[in-house]
């Protein structure tokens, strides 16, 4: 193995490493996707339920809708071997919706129950909702999951204010206007800092490895156009004579 490939393999080695230990922690928590949408707009969000137990199964999920502000319409997609209940009831406070119209009564909890997310495993349970408010910023989707021994874990954590993870936090629907949704649903996401310095690396040994190798290759695409072109003046100078 060359010198180049070593390091190309080493970099690569430990930019994977690195990733993974970032993305295990988040994969371990109940999270709501995706985790924003558009002010005012109707959406589907999944509930995406990990097991983190090695001896237990989750066997029942019950997520709580905002009471502050009230999402008027809501429904359930069916999950195979799970039932579902929505719970209805009477808001703490009658709120007023952006269309002005007064809210007295909405989707308190969502449950789902019957089956079975088993170690090493994960559920996502969809609903529909909408129209989202236009005046916040965010909504909060506490979620109680419970195993089969009984243990129950309360996802209900709100954010810190030093910006540092809580331990169970709240699924967190983020919401945005109209051009900042449209212009986060429809361009790229943004590649990681850390990825950077990596395909920096991986290209600066690829140029000391590769110069001999590119200039052999653009001195071959340069003889073919020439011969295409030589070919080209040819057959239009036989045809003016002719």
């Amino acid at each position: 193995m060359t010198s180049y490939a070593r390091r190309a393999a080493t970099v690569t080695a430990g930019a994977l490493a690195l990733t993974i230990g970032l993305a295990v922690p988040a994969l371990a928590h109940v999270t709501v996707n995706p985790g924003t949408a558009v002010k005012g707009s109707w959406t589907k969000l999944a509930f995406r339920v990990p097991n983190e137990r090695d001896n237990a199964s989750t066997t029942k999920v019950e997520v709580d809708f905002p009471t502050d502000h009230p999402l008027p319409f809501v429904s359930v997609r069916p999950v195979p071997g799970w039932d579902v209940k929505l719970t209805r009831g009477k808001l703490p406070k009658p709120v007023v919706s952006d269309a002005g119209d007064t809210i007295t009564e909405s989707v308190l909890k969502i449950t789902w129950s019957g089956g079975k997310v088993e170690s090493g495993q994960f559920q996502e349970f969809e609903v529909s909702v909408g129209p989202l408010p236009k005046t916040v910023d965010e909504l909060a989707f506490p979620t109680a999951q419970t195993y089969s021994n009984g243990e129950v874990v309360t996802w209900a954590d709100p954010a810190k204010a030093d910006g540092s993870e809580p331990e169970h936090p709240a699924p967190t629907l983020t919401l945005v206007a109209a051009e900042e949704g449209e212009d986060a649903e429809d361009g790229a996401a943004p590649a990681s800092p850390a990825a950077a310095p990596v395909v920096a690396a991986v290209a600066s040994d690829e140029n000391e490895g590769g110069n001999n190798a590119l200039a052999l290759v653009l001195g071959g695409l340069g003889l073919v156009a020439g011969l295409v072109g030589a070919g080209a003046g040819i057959t239009a100078l036989r045809r003016s004579r002719g």
